[in-house]
């Protein structure tokens, strides 16, 4: 079995799941922050939506260098700008992946700002640890602004507290 074959199901499910989490994002609370040193609710959301693209620029290029001005980060506009975000992202994403050998998994990526580099790694290991777990890391966070303000939590990993099924189940005692 490939790199891509064994790492794809994963991004499938992971995918969905960012999906369904940003598919409740509140339009009026976008500038909503827990606090001044936090990002806002928007700018969350379109960071989570933003980072499945990553997938796909690590296995195109060899490096990322912040200070040549090559990114500038996504803001959300709406709930639907945020899943055509995530959506094209993800099949970018997806497509590359399922696209790159083993060889290409293995090569290695830089991330830096000039002189500064924060780390080389095989392009596998970024896909994993700055794409993936990166993304379930913001996720994550988008979840706790949801509970702060009311939103409901989607089940990610089975049903959250905030889904039907789990108070019925819990009401049953079961």
């Amino acid at each position: 079995m490939s790199i891509a074959q064994a790492l794809l199901p994963e991004f499938d499910v992971e995918t969905a799941n960012t999906r369904r989490t940003l598919a409740r994002l509140p339009e009026d609370k976008l500038d909503w922050t827990p606090d001044p040193k936090s990002m806002t609710m928007g700018r969350l959301a379109a960071h989570v939506a933003e980072m499945p693209g990553w997938a796909a620029l690590t296995l195109a290029t060899d490096e990322l260098d912040f200070a040549a001005g090559n990114y500038t980060p996504a803001v959300a506009k709406s709930r639907d700008h945020v899943l055509e975000i995530a959506d094209e992202n993800a099949k970018n994403a997806r497509a590359a992946i399922a696209a790159a050998s083993d060889a290409d998994f293995m090569k290695p990526w830089t991330l830096r700002a000039g002189d500064q580099i924060f780390f080389t790694m095989p392009k596998i290991a970024v896909i994993r640890s700055m794409v993936m777990n990166h993304t379930i890391h913001h996720r994550g966070q988008l979840t706790v602004y949801y509970r702060m303000t009311g939103v409901p939590v989607p089940g990610l990993y089975g049903p959250s507290a905030d889904e039907p099924e789990f108070v019925t189940t819990q009401a049953a005692g079961a």
